[in-house]
């Protein structure tokens, strides 16, 4: 996939906008979110865990972009535009290209306006929510073939290496792979260990290509106490979640459906509720305090749990309401508040 041109020049506008409210400087983008989504899905890493192998200096006069130079062929020829080639500065790789980027003048940083770069990311153009339906639907199938072929005796650590393959195969960075056992469903991070899956086991996926990030969970063998009763308090998410409406509000009506369905009414306290998403698994996560506006074109991934139970997709809100990008037919399904939504699927 090649950058586009023309949402090269929406993003230069949005940015345009953004300094403009900010006193007009320039700005530097060294953030792998923020470059992600300017450079039209760039791949800016090499180690997962590692920082951008660029950076963008955004001024009146275009991009500069800053180049570790052992990695400008590849970049040049596989992720950047044309055009990026005439403004790009080749950093030696001992030297950060961030810090090569501040040093050719005042620039404005992207924690200094980080509410404003939210915004100015959070409309999906219509070429990022195809590439966002493709990713939601691949990493659906993805987590479908895997459970196809557990079994109570299949172990954690074998379901996380069949959900870290399929998702290699299809171009997809493996983010987050988390799958929990019957033992350890009460835990709500469950990174692999090695025990088996048991009667009931959930398979949690954060995958990212083109710079978005998919993240859902499933899941397999019996169905479990709490499966609608935390369907409603993602319902209660769901409803609230419409453009224009600010996260803090969206917050309150989601978690005030705990109690609603039965839970303590405190358990949201027990573990993140999730939020927007797109170019970082929580773009931001959404707390009480979190003010950010729901954008049309906005991806969210909200998710509800309770000790042994927990909901989450991703998904696009518009003005028409909610669409469920993770989504894969073979997959079983109930209708609950207007949406088709996971449920377990049984072993074999």
């Amino acid at each position: 996939m090649r950058p586009s041109p023309a949402d090269r020049a929406e993003k230069q506008r949005r940015l345009q906008r953004l300094r403009d409210e900010a006193g007009g400087a320039a700005l530097l983008l060294d953030s792998h979110e923020a470059l992600a989504w300017y450079l039209d899905g760039a791949r800016t890493h090499v180690s997962l865990a590692g920082p951008p192998v660029l950076a963008v200096r955004v001024d009146d006069d275009g991009d500069t972009l800053f180049v570790a130079a052992n990695e400008v062929d590849r970049l040049v020829a596989e992720e950047l535009l044309e055009s990026d080639a005439a403004r790009l500065v080749a950093v030696p790789w001992r030297t950060p290209p961030a810090v090569a980027a501040a040093a050719a003048g005042p620039v404005g940083r992207e924690g200094e306006v980080a509410p404003l770069l939210r915004a100015a990311r959070a409309a999906l153009l219509p070429a990022e929510t195809d590439r966002y339906r493709a990713l939601g639907r691949e990493t659906a199938e993805v987590l479908t073939a895997v459970a196809r072929e557990l079994g109570a005796s299949s172990t954690e650590r074998s379901a996380a290496a069949g959900l870290a393959s399929g998702l290699v195969a299809r171009g997809i960075d493996p983010l987050v792979i988390l799958v929990a056992g019957e033992e350890r469903l009460p835990h709500r991070h469950p990174l692999p260990a090695d025990g088996v899956l048991g009667r009931r086991a959930m398979l949690v996926v954060c995958g990212r290509r083109h710079g978005l990030i998919a993240n859902a969970t499933r899941w397999v063998g019996d169905a479990g106490d709490g499966d609608e009763r935390i369907l409603e308090v993602e319902a209660a998410f769901f409803a609230a979640t419409r453009p224009g409406a600010r996260l803090d509000e969206v917050f309150a009506a989601g978690t005030a459906g705990y109690a609603a369905a039965g839970f303590d009414a405190d358990e949201w306290t027990k573990h993140h509720q999730g939020g927007p998403t797109g170019y970082a698994g929580r773009d931001p996560r959404a707390t009480p305090l979190t003010t950010d506006a729901v954008a049309s074109a906005h991806a969210f991934a909200w998710n509800p749990s309770a000790p042994g139970a927990k909901v989450e997709d991703t998904v696009l809100v518009t003005e028409a309401g909610i669409e469920v990008l993770t989504v894969d037919p073979q997959w079983p399904t109930a209708e609950f508040a207007g949406l088709h939504r996971p449920a377990a699927r049984a072993f074999g």
